[in-house]
This record gives C-alpha cells, structure tokens and sequence, in this order.
C-alpha cells in the first residue's frame, strides 16, 4: 500500500509539474474542486471537470488530475 501512495504522489507531481500549472487544493480536503480547478485551468469547462472526474464524487483528486493533464483532457 506505501509503495502505491508513493507511485500516486510521484505520477501526481509529474502531471502538476509537465502542465507547468500550479493548483491550489484551497480547502484542504485531498483532492480539486471545479472552482479550484478554474483557477489554474481559467478555461476548463464543465464537461471537462466530469470527465476528469473518474469516480463521479463532484472532486478531482491528483490522480485524476494526473490522467486527464496527460491524456489532454485538460490542459493550458
């Protein structure tokens, strides 16, 4: 279980850094909403933010984030 936590942080890290986009978790709870999303991703739209939202619990968590920046789904 560490070593996964430990591979998600790292393929985390990779996609915040690769899209050169810092975003902001502002309360605190793991994982990006749309507004927070918004702010780093100005013209991500809804359909983007659900569709990046894997698992469908209206958040993005990194790993998430990490897939989408990559497959292009979200972008700069």
């Amino acid at each position: 279980m560490k070593s996964f936590i430990l591979a998600l942080a790292a393929v985390s890290v990779f996609a915040v850094a690769h899209a050169q986009t810092v975003v902001e978790d502002l309360d605190g709870d793991g994982a990006f909403s749309m507004s927070e999303l918004s702010a780093a991703y100005p013209a991500m739209t809804a359909t983007q933010f659900a569709s990046a939202d894997r698992n469908t619990d209206g958040t993005v968590d990194m790993g998430e984030l990490a897939k989408a920046v990559s497959a292009g789904t979200i972008s700069e």
